[in-house]
């Protein structure tokens, strides 16, 4: 059944984000400071990995994408960002994720009494868990492979995806809150899209276009993580046109 392996992402992670959420105000709060520091600690590891393992498969590509996958990564990752903050794409992401907000708060489980300044703060709040579960999320060749095969009937490798995301959605949203629940909508227009556009053309993306994709998504999954571990915020939604700019050329050159 093509999207079942979205659908079963979904599904865990709104499971997950459920439990983590209710369960989180249970925690005192050096507690879920700690488990925060330690999601940023892991999803650090497993971007640079992502990245390495990346540029280890362009070498055994060999030719040009052997000789200049460095450079491929870091100009991706410069010229990405630089279109990414030309459009504001954070400023975006956060208006999104702002209205997201405001409809979720008229849901009982979602909204909160008390000051005008608590609100507010409980906002900023969601929105924040919101656009970090997003992009932990649907960022990554997982993603992207995942959705392929999705819609030409095989949901394994998300299947595979769907158990970790679970996870880390309930350790995310007992720190960040019920707003990491929202990230199941970009999932389900990212990994749907992609698996109906793979279901009605059954069109492949080409491995080395997929070296790519890890290339600049695991560094942004990275950035992601040392949002949780550093005081100052990386402009992580900014960096988002590197991942199309790593696949382009790499597709290109490849």
């Amino acid at each position: 059944m093509p999207g079942l392996g979205t659908l079963v992402n979904m599904i865990t992670i709104a499971i997950g984000g459920t439990i983590g959420a209710i369960a989180g105000d249970r925690f005192p709060l050096r507690v879920r400071d700690g488990v925060v520091r330690a999601v940023g600690l892991a999803t650090v590891i497993i971007g640079l990995s992502i990245t390495l393992g990346a540029l280890t498969q362009l070498n055994e590509e060999g030719g040009f994408l052997t000789k200049y996958g460095v450079i491929i990564f870091a100009g991706s990752l410069i010229v990405g960002t630089l279109i990414g903050e030309l459009l504001r794409l954070e400023d975006w992401l956060e208006r999104f994720g702002e209205v997201l907000s405001a409809g979720a708060h008229k849901i009982p489980f979602f909204a909160k009494g008390g000051s005008n300044s608590e609100v507010a703060a409980d906002s900023h709040d969601m929105v924040e868990g919101f656009m970090t579960a997003s992009l932990l999320f649907c960022v990554g060749a997982m993603t992207i492979l995942g959705s392929i095969q999705d819609g030409l009937g095989n949901p394994q490798t998300l299947f595979l995806k769907a158990m970790l995301d679970g996870f880390m959605a309930l350790f995310l949203a007992s720190s960040l809150g019920a707003g990491v629940l929202l990230s199941i909508v970009p999932i389900f227009i990212v990994q749907g899209s992609i698996a109906l556009l793979s279901f009605l053309a059954g069109a492949v993306v080409p491995e080395v276009a997929i070296i790519g994709i890890e290339l600049a998504g695991g560094a942004l999954i990275a950035a992601v993580g040392l949002n949780f571990l550093l005081s100052k915020r990386l402009p992580v939604g900014n960096m988002l046109p590197a991942i199309a700019i790593a696949a382009v050329l790499c597709w290109i050159l490849g």
